[in-house]
């Protein structure tokens, strides 16, 4: 079957790329408010796509009523924010912080996840993480008036030590177990893993 995107309402749209373009990574994104409270929200519509800078992309909608997310309004105030993946233990706890919260309450505080202090942004990374992004604003896109696409600028990373092989740069995957988004309250693990021989090298004729 086929569709054009012209003869879908906008929540058809989004089921019809949500239900396939899957797994999908997720950031958990902090942002700090002008008050000091620390706010985190997952975010799906997400991935890196540049290493030189390091570049990440994530979109920020609009709430169903029409208000700017929290995230928004802090990271067009301050310019910063913290990317943090989401491993098997933590995934609940992302999972609950999608809700809706007030300005005036952190999602941290609530769920009684601990905070870190990052080295080079003033929001503070989540202390459990397994990786985490610290990042500077590089570029902002309006996309209708109804959502923002920000993009970041990695400036420091952090990483679980238990994780990484510092004398190969590679992570021990073994021991790391992501959450991946599906669709609606559904996400999958990714430990069933599938290992391929280097792809040929066909010589041109």
């Amino acid at each position: 079957m086929e569709y054009a995107p012209e003869d879908l309402n906008p929540r058809d749209r989004y089921k019809v790329l949500a239900g396939f373009v899957l797994p999908r990574p997720i950031a958990w994104v902090t942002t700090i408010g002008p008050t000091g409270v620390v706010n985190a929200a997952p975010y799906s519509f997400f991935n890196v796509f540049c290493e030189d800078p390091p570049l990440c992309m994530f979109a920020v909608n609009l709430r169903p009523d029409g208000r700017v997310k929290d995230t928004l309004v802090n990271i067009q105030r301050t310019g910063e924010f913290v990317v943090n993946l989401t491993d098997e233990p933590l995934a609940r706890a992302m999972h609950d912080s999608s809700g809706d919260f007030p300005p005036d309450i952190g999602e941290p505080n609530y769920l009684g996840l601990k905070l870190a202090p990052s080295s080079k942004v003033a929001v503070p990374r989540l202390a459990d993480a397994p990786w985490a992004m610290e990042c500077k604003v590089w570029k902002t896109m309006d996309v209708k008036g109804v959502r923002q696409l920000i993009m970041g600028e990695g400036i420091n990373f952090y990483i679980r030590d238990e994780l990484w092989d510092t004398q190969t740069m590679r992570v021990h995957m073994e021991r790391y177990h992501p959450i991946g988004r599906m669709f609606a309250d559904r996400y999958c693990r990714t430990d069933d893993r599938v290992v391929f021989p280097p792809a040929p090298e066909v010589p041109a004729t």
